[in-house]
């Protein structure tokens, strides 16, 4: 008896929840075709669209510098991470490889490959995640990313 108790508790509870889903989606969608005319809804687009626009531009111009870590297959390696801003896009990179052995050898690719992939980007596009053939070197590259980011916010 146990069993069909327990699956009408299921069930209502399922239905329950998936009423509430229902109409939360719903009262989203009906209050924003309710109110929501042609032109509002134009601004709306164009409000994010300048929201954007000041995102990416809420960075100084400078020179920063930060170091990332990552773990690879022999422990954790650091890569030393160089990056100029001007008007919140790459103007320049430069990544200092601080590995040994085989991690160096990809970290070298990494810092040979970077600059083509970055320069030219604005500073919230960015994000690597395999440079001439070092996947694991992007770890650490985008860890000081953020840290740079965070610096330069204006």
């Amino acid at each position: 008896m146990r069993l069909p108790k327990t699956r009408q508790i299921l069930a209502a509870t399922a239905a329950a929840s998936a009423l509430l889903m229902t109409a939360a989606c719903g009262s989203d969608e009906s209050s924003a075709s309710d109110t929501a005319s042609p032109a509002p809804a134009a601004s709306d687009a164009s409000d994010t669209a300048a929201d954007d626009t000041a995102a990416a531009g809420d960075y100084a111009d400078g020179t920063y510098e930060a170091e990332g870590s990552y773990t690879n297959p022999g422990g954790q390696s650091s890569v030393a991470v160089s990056l100029t801003l001007e008007d919140g896009t790459v103007t320049a990179v430069e990544v200092t490889p601080e590995a040994s052995g085989t991690s160096l050898q990809y970290q070298q690719k990494f810092a040979s490959g970077i600059a083509d992939e970055v320069v030219g980007k604005a500073l919230d596009e960015v994000s690597v995640s395999k440079v001439s053939g070092s996947s694991l070197t992007s770890g650490g590259f985008n860890a000081a990313l953020e840290q740079i980011k965070s610096e330069a916010q204006a």
